[in-house]
């Protein structure tokens, strides 16, 4: 079985053709996958994750997210005002302050930026840490946070046309712009290029009704997923869905995601069940296993109540242990923890970023042939992949709805430990 990205250079145009008409007579391949006879087609390579699961449509009928369009994405009048959550020194929430700037006019816009209307943006754990400024890179200041916002563009610059039309559903992420020009951003890692700029930290964000924004880094939202459930999967769910794909699993392995029950993990289950993974949830309290098992956990470890966790995973997998952890959690424990649960030749991906150091063994990681990743946000193409995958039904963002105006306290619950999902924010509320 391979997936339909992973056909390679040598799979001729004629073997993609009788791929599919293989696949036609298997009904039981899972879904996304073609039927490749190596006794005719010269291929060869490593079945893997899934990655795509868009080049070769589902014959089932799609499950549309959006159910009615909110009456704001045909609203394509320019206000004179911009409502804000803006802090000018870091620090807790009681930092912040909402208040309405003079907006930007559509003159005021540079070659190839665009001006769009947010109607929703996600909460994020990193723009915690923006406010707080405990990363080492310090923020704009002021700065308005945020990255996960989805709204529609209501006036484009020159040159923009090329990239997005006044009227398009988009989103804004946590890459805002970089140079696609160097060895990182042709091989599609804008994450590491050197002039990469992060929405809502060096930038100003979401964290607004009206963002500027460079046109060829938005991202357009499937007419069928929702505004207010496309905010949070343009971070949350594109940043767990390439963790995934670091992890280089096959459908049938077991992969343990501490923080399951989270804003980051509770996607990370979705798109792991969806891709014929195992899913082993660690998290705490009844209302994150509820959530954890209905989503496609096999298995709940509760950290807290539970005396042994490594033990419980390698028991729940045959004795040896999970194939890779994923970590959403912001917790240095989950780290140290993890590395005693997978299995030889195991992979440790590291998601959640807690201020903290890992210890680690180097005589067990050589012995165990571990393999530890870090991984950050996805590239533009993730992006589109995470999305196109919400738009089939497969994954849904489990949030809260609130308003702008309730940030500070949604940082506050964050900082506590008491948000189960994601917290997603109307703008204008």
């Amino acid at each position: 079985l391979r997936p339909r990205t992973d056909l390679g250079p040598r799979a001729s145009g004629s073997s993609v053709r009788e791929a599919q008409r293989c696949r036609a007579t298997e009904p039981c391949l899972p879904e996304g996958y073609l039927y490749i006879d190596s006794r005719v087609h010269d291929y060869t390579g490593s079945p893997h994750l899934l990655p795509l699961l868009t080049t070769v449509p589902s014959q089932a009928k799609k499950k549309s997210l959006k159910m009615v369009q909110d009456p704001r994405e045909t609203q394509l009048d320019l206000a004179s005002a911009n409502r804000v959550a803006i802090f000018y020194e870091n620090g807790g929430p009681e930092k912040i302050s909402i208040k309405e700037l003079d907006n930007v006019k559509q003159s005021d816009l540079s070659p190839g930026e665009v001006l769009v209307r947010i109607l929703f943006t996600g909460v994020c754990h990193s723009d915690l840490h923006a406010l707080q400024g405990d990363w080492p890179a310090p923020t704009k200041l002021p700065l308005i946070g945020g990255h996960e916002g989805a709204g529609v563009v209501v006036a484009v610059g020159p040159g923009s046309e090329d990239y997005v039309q006044v009227g398009d559903r988009v989103g804004i992420k946590w890459i805002a712009d970089a140079c696609l020009n160097c060895e990182y951003c042709r091989l599609s890692h804008e994450i590491n290029c050197p002039q990469y700029k992060p929405s809502g930290y060096a930038v100003d964000g979401t964290f607004q009704q009206y963002v500027r924004h460079t046109a060829r880094y938005l991202t357009k939202i499937p007419d069928d997923v929702a505004l207010d459930q496309a905010a949070s999967i343009l971070c949350a769910g594109v940043t767990i869905y390439r963790a995934l794909k670091e992890a280089h699993l096959q459908p049938g392995n077991w992969v343990v995601i501490p923080g399951s029950g989270g804003g980051l993990g509770h996607l990370g289950v979705q798109y792991a069940q969806n891709a014929g993974l195992r899913v082993i949830g660690i998290d705490t309290g009844e209302d994150k296993k509820k959530m954890s098992l209905e989503l496609g956990c096999e298995v709940f470890v509760d950290f807290k109540s539970t005396s042994d966790v490594a033990t419980t995973i390698k028991k729940a997998t045959g004795g040896i242990g999970a194939h890779a952890a994923v970590v959403a959690a912001a917790s240095a424990a989950a780290y140290e923890l993890a590395l005693d649960y997978i299995r030889p030749r195991g992979t440790l991906v590291i998601v959640g970023m807690p201020n903290s150091i890992l210890p680690l063994s180097i005589f067990k990681t050589v012995l165990c042939t571990h393999k530890i990743v870090g991984s950050a946000v996805g590239n533009r193409q993730d992006a589109h992949e995470a999305l196109e995958i919400a738009s089939r039904g497969k994954v849904k963002v489990h949030y809260t709805l609130k308003g702008l105006s309730d940030l500070p306290n949604v940082f506050e619950d964050m900082i506590n430990g008491r948000i189960a999902g994601r917290i997603v924010l109307d703008v204008d509320k």
